[in-house]
């Protein structure tokens, strides 16, 4: 193999890689028609385009996943038919779904597949130990090689199939959408992982939608459109409005940083939350969200966001406090479970389709609309299902999200990933909810279709309605979302007016670097509209006048029914009680439990009038 110098401007190497004139058909529908692609040994060479376009197809080829249905594959000399004979040849992929088992151990996964029938590769113990160490090295944190996959969250999980690939040190390794599930941290790591092995002469074969990243990474790119290569870009080329010429097939501009952000035009409010936890031992804050707003949610992988939005939604329960919804007559609805949160019009889009949105045994249609069952029906106590009223739903949310199918009856598993995407989206639209929560929706999506989504959803919240999307890509809050919130430790650590957005500033709330004055704000805090603020950012208050520590002891109403004259004001606890509206059940439940002996827990607060975690009792 031909040695190259780390310089990437320099020619990389033999061709690796040779595909000619090839079709694949999937029944009418048309996958690649006529594409042709080369990659060469020692260079990063990224494939681009919309869903549907059949990149992921021709990784699938190149994989000897797909047999082909005319014209020629060569890969390193040889044309894989199988899978087996790709990993003979020296061929890692990396797939767009996360594939793991969720039953079995981290180890168990990282190694399936490596094992002979009757033999074993490595013993037992050799193999938790390299598991640990790959799993460490790449995701920058020690992983239990013996944990359950199922209980990890989905970056560690797309970890573990990475690391499965990079047991064998491929020759060429094919990597469809793999940075897709990964935080911007995590992210940096893969691609330096990249370029090590590219410099030791590998060829990396990517596939993604991000546009910003195959910028910054690839040494070339080949563009597809609607199964067909259109364009060739060498690394000097490779610009965000090269390849959305060549992928759309005009000039326009993509992205959305020339719009602007939805401004709620009062401060009405959609949803709250008071003294909320989303885990036992993260601090509790308050949250208001606004009609007409689109609040972004930001954080590095396992920081609580994802948890945070979840809670909103119903999908999970909060270690403490409440969610409230306003529902359309005036009133306050508690949000604790997904029929609750179905009921008061609160709609949830996930980015793990696989375990959390599609039915894979499922119609396309039904998939979007199955929701709207009980709602659109006709004949009375019949029931039946108003498919025409549905069908015109469907055509509706596919057009506006430009899906790309053959018919609507087809399973979904007949789409590609960023399709099956946006059938989901979908769905939550045809729902009409007044809040809609999207955690990491975009995840998979190529750049038209985001373009789309985002207009769609400024309209939607410009209608009345509130949006709360979570993103792992910062330059997706550009021009759209009107302010964002990063999590720390499961919990809000700093807040940023999405007008004029800073995204180094982001990022440098994301990594603990900033201090948190944004949580304060009136106008884009944590209660944005409120007279006062409160929750977190009432920690950095001015502490008040005293000559030493002070503390605060909470007493029991039931134990000392007259409190202390001097207890300290909530200086650090967030918004006083008045402010927090009540559970009746949780309300009624202490009115009815008179325990025979109760602790005094003592709160101690420094001379800044921050509270000091870890009180006494």
């Amino acid at each position: 193999m031909t040695s190259i110098a780390p310089e990437i401007a320099q020619p990389a190497g033999r061709e690796t890689i040779l595909v000619r004139g090839v079709k694949k058909y999937f029944g009418p529908t048309r996958a690649l028609d006529g594409a042709s692609f080369s990659a060469r040994a020692g260079e990063i060479h990224a494939i681009v385009g919309g869903n549907g376009c059949g990149k992921s197809t021709m990784a699938k080829v190149v994989s000897g996943i797909l047999p082909v249905d005319s014209g020629t594959v060569s890969i390193l000399g040889e044309t894989p038919s199988t899978p087996a004979e790709s990993r003979a040849l020296g061929i890692s992929t990396v797939y767009q779904e996360v594939l793991v088992a969720d039953e079995s151990s981290v180890v168990d996964n990282i190694f399936m597949g490596s094992d002979r029938l009757f033999s074993k590769t490595l013993s037992q113990d050799r193999k938790v130990a390299r598991a640990a160490e790959l799993m460490e090295e790449l995701s920058g944190e020690p992983i239990d090689p013996h944990a359950l996959v199922g209980t990890l969250p989905l970056g560690l999980k797309q970890w573990i199939t990475i690391a499965r690939a990079l047991l064998s040190e491929p020759k060429i390794l094919i990597l469809d959408e793999s940075s897709a599930a990964l935080d911007f941290d995590s992210t940096e790591r893969l691609f330096a992982r990249m370029r090590a092995l590219r410099d030791r002469g590998t060829t990396i074969l990517i596939v993604t939608h991000r546009i910003a990243e195959l910028v910054r990474i690839s040494d070339r790119a080949t563009v597809f459109r609607d199964g067909r290569d259109v364009g060739v870009l060498e690394k000097a080329d490779i610009t965000e409005k090269n390849l959305l010429r060549l992928m759309t097939g005009d000039d326009r501009s993509g992205g959305h940083g020339h719009a602007e952000a939805p401004v709620p035009t009062n401060s009405e409010r959609a949803m709250k939350a008071r003294k909320l936890a989303v885990w036992p031992n993260s601090k509790p804050f308050d949250f208001d969200l606004r009609r007409g707003e689109v609040l972004g949610i930001a954080g590095l992988d396992g920081q609580g966001q994802d948890a945070f939005v979840r809670v909103l939604a119903g999908v999970m329960s909060a270690s403490q406090g409440m969610v409230q919804v306003a529902s359309r007559d005036g009133s306050w609805q508690p949000v604790r479970n997904l029929a609750e949160a179905v009921a008061n019009k609160v709609a949830y889009v996930s980015g793990d389709r696989k375990r959390e949105g599609i039915f894979a045994s499922l119609s396309i249609f039904e998939n979007m609309v199955m929701p709207l069952y009980r709602e659109k029906k006709r004949g009375g106590i019949l029931g039946f299902i108003d498919r025409g009223t549905l069908s015109t739903l469907f055509k509706r949310e596919a057009d506006n999200l430009l899906i790309k199918f053959g018919v609507k009856e087809d399973r979904i598993t007949s789409l590609s990933g960023g399709n099956q995407q946006k059938v989901l989206i979908g769905r939550g639209f045809a729902m009409r909810p007044d809040v809609i929560i999207l955690n990491d929706p975009a995840r998979g999506i190529d750049v038209g279709a985001k373009t789309e989504l985002y207009r769609h959803l400024r309209n939607y919240a410009e209608e009345g309605r509130a949006v709360i999307y979570l993103s792992s890509e910062i330059e997706e809050f550009l021009g759209f979302a009107t302010r964002v919130i990063v999590f720390r430790d499961g919990a809000p650590f700093d807040a940023f007016d999405g007008r004029g957005l800073e995204p180094k500033r982001v990022l440098e709330a994301m990594f603990g670097q900033t201090g948190g004055e944004g949580l304060a704000s009136a106008t884009f805090g944590l209660r944005p509209g409120a007279p006062q603020a409160s929750g977190m950012a009432a920690a950095s208050a001015e502490p008040l006048p005293g000559d030493g520590v002070r503390i605060r002891v909470d007493m029991p109403a039931d134990l000392k029914p007259n409190p202390v004259s001097q207890v300290l004001p909530h200086a650090a606890g967030g918004s006083s009680p008045a402010a927090v509206d009540p559970s009746p059940e949780i309300s009624a439940s202490h009115a009815r439990s008179i325990p025979a002996a109760k602790p005094i827990r003592i709160v101690e607060f420094g001379e800044n009038g921050v509270r000091i975690e870890g009180g006494r009792r």
